[in-house]
């Protein structure tokens, strides 16, 4: 069974194509270096809850979009390895202020796969 890490981050509508530039650029490292898969998805049908949502998880503003993403790798032991090559490779941009989005706000997390149809 694969590996999944999961992301979750509110986007500013002004700087959504700026997002979707660093996630091709990041896509193709984290490929580059051995991620099965690498999605983006922007937010489409992601309603405001009344008590827990996309929205309200990341605490997206009114001028923000949501933005769903994941890597897939072939393990645990896999990803970690991967994403030890992908942090020491310096085309990563890191630096916080010249992001187009708060990574503060960013949800992620890693995910055992137990199905896959």
């Amino acid at each position: 069974m694969s590996y999944v890490d999961g992301f979750i981050v509110p986007v500013p509508r002004d700087k959504l194509d700026a997002y979707k530039a660093l996630a091709a650029k990041a896509g193709a490292l984290w490929k580059e270096h051995g991620a099965l898969a690498f999605v983006e998805c922007v937010g489409d049908d992601v309603p405001y809850g009344k008590r827990t949502s996309f929205p309200r998880a990341v605490e997206a503003g009114e001028d923000e979009v949501v933005v769903f993403s994941w890597i897939v790798y072939a393990s645990r032991e896999d990803r970690d390895a991967v994403n030890a090559r992908v942090m020491a490779d310096p085309r990563l941009e890191t630096d916080p202020a010249r992001m187009p989005f708060d990574g503060k706000r960013m949800i992620f997390g890693g995910f055992r796969a137990f199905l896959e149809l």
